[in-house]
């Protein structure tokens, strides 16, 4: 007889599969993903394991390279596609997921640590992140790793927890730079004075062999870099760690503009990012305030250093970035692992005792990958939806012939640059008023209001021949060649 299969084990692959789909079907679209997922294939393309660049002459110093070696890799192996790029963000999450599953079993029971994966992998940032090309779910994985090692390490000695607290800081410090270590000292700090056990478990860390071991796996990349682009260390140590920071409006920013928001935006920017798990929370949170009981109950819950763990780990990516007004919705990735799992803890009674509520939380459970798998069909059926180029490079280029040129006017979208392989390019209307009619034809992308300005400019007809989101393609035809 075969062993029968958990209900729990269907719903979770059900959700990871549902994003898979997605992630295969979905173009590139939008800012980020295209121009991460372009700076990862010319690493593949020109084998440059050093420097991840943001055009073939330009070297992008935004970001450190673990998401783009990934990507890259996946390039390698699977073909330049959606799905590759996208892979290394859903197996970066899936490692989250089984590090967060082997936290709470450990620390809180087997029942927990499967509703905590499942609220964890239906929260709305965490499903779309897992399936886009971006650096925060590699950053995620690293402090998630980190955090539970060390919550293991002070219940075994094993070396692949003592180790691996040393092995997930290099790999944060590789996928995000140092802001990794501010995002585990940082909750680390208050528990360490406030609870004798951690305090424990964080002095019986091999530190000596340790950070011998971090620095040795993450500072020869540093130090290569600078030396094969001197003024990399400067740009991203001192302007994207420190200057960001402090100033929205950091004129130096090398590629592109600043996020400039209010301070404290990132706890509007948390109910979204757990969304609909923030709002349950928020919910039962003003139930237990409201009453004495629960509210005593509540503040004595302090006196559990698993629970307080949880609670600094939860809270201080949010109050951190509350000090900056330079900010992103993805910045909580981070704290939603934790989150987690005290939503599982508080719901626990209530799925126990209700029919009602555990329908509600399978309802909740499907909401987001529902409504994510909605958006791919219609954005399968209606491709204008996207803000993407590559239906329109498609067309251009299964049009063109050898000598023929793809052109975007004034400003090439990432995600042409990324489809077309590099061979789109933009031109200014002053350039191309001012050369001679070429030999060869040339497709022109500009945006859908130009289209009858250029004409007049340019003194001929312009015929719309396709259109995607935000361009209309047309074709300025070359003159014959004289025999």
């Amino acid at each position: 007889m075969r062993p029968r299969i958990s209900p729990w084990w269907w719903a979770l692959g059900l959700i990871l599969g549902l994003r898979l789909v997605s992630m295969a079907w979905l173009p590139l679209a939008g800012t980020s993903e295209p121009r991460y997922a372009e700076v990862a294939r010319l690493m593949a393309v020109t084998g440059d394991w050093i420097t991840p660049w943001f055009t073939p002459d330009q070297p992008f110093w935004g970001k450190p390279p673990l998401s783009f070696w990934t990507e890259a890799l996946a390039f390698r192996l699977l073909g330049v596609t959606e799905l590759a790029a996208r892979l290394p963000s859903w197996l970066a999450t899936l490692g989250s997921m089984g590090l967060l599953f082997v936290y709470a079993r450990r620390f809180f029971g087997e029942r927990i640590a499967q509703g905590a994966v499942l609220i964890y992998a239906t929260c709305a940032l965490v499903y779309i992140a897992s399936g886009a090309v971006i650096t925060d779910p590699f950053l995620a994985l690293a402090t998630t790793w980190a955090m539970v090692a060390l919550a293991l390490s002070a219940k075994t000695r094993h070396p692949a927890w003592r180790y691996g607290f040393f092995v997930a800081l290099a790999l944060g410090l590789l996928a995000k730079g140092p802001l990794m270590l501010v995002l585990v000292a940082g909750p680390l700090l208050p528990l360490v004075i406030l609870y004798p056990s951690i305090r424990s478990a964080f002095k019986q860390l091999p530190w000596l062999g340790g950070l011998a071991l971090m620095l040795l796996l993450s500072a020869p990349w540093y130090l290569l870099a600078e030396l094969k682009t001197p003024g990399f260390l400067n740009y991203f140590l001192v302007g994207e760690h420190f200057l960001r920071f402090i100033d929205s409006g950091w004129a130096g920013d090398l590629y592109g503009v600043a996020h400039r928001r209010i301070k404290g935006a990132i706890w509007a920017d948390a109910l979204m990012a757990s969304f609909p798990w923030g709002l349950v929370a928020l919910a039962l949170l003003l139930r237990q305030l409201w009453n004495p009981v629960k509210r005593s109950a509540l503040w004595q819950m302090r006196r559990d250093p698993d629970k307080a763990y949880l609670v600094a780990w939860t809270l201080f990516t949010p109050a951190f970035f509350s000090l900056s007004d330079n900010i992103l919705w993805t910045y909580m990735l981070p704290a939603l692992a934790p989150f987690s799992v005290l939503l599982a803890l508080a719901l626990a009674p209530a799925q126990a005792s209700s029919k009602v509520a555990r329908r509600l939380l399978v309802a909740l459970t499907s909401l987001v990958p529902l409504a994510l798998t909605a958006y791919m069909v219609l954005g399968v059926l209606d491709p204008l939806r996207l803000k993407t180029e590559k239906h329109l490079v498609a067309y251009a280029m299964h049009q063109m012939q050898a000598e023929d040129k793809l052109l975007y006017l004034n400003e090439i979208p990432f995600s042409a640059t990324f489809y077309s392989r590099g061979q789109a390019g933009a031109i200014t209307l002053k350039e191309l008023t001012r050369q001679t009619r070429p030999t060869h034809r040339l497709y022109l992308a500009l945006p859908k209001d130009d289209l009858n300005r250029v004409s007049k400019i340019l003194n001929q007809p312009l015929k719309p021949l396709f259109e995607s989101h935000e361009f209309v393609l047309t074709e300025i035809a070359g003159r014959p060649n004289n025999p």
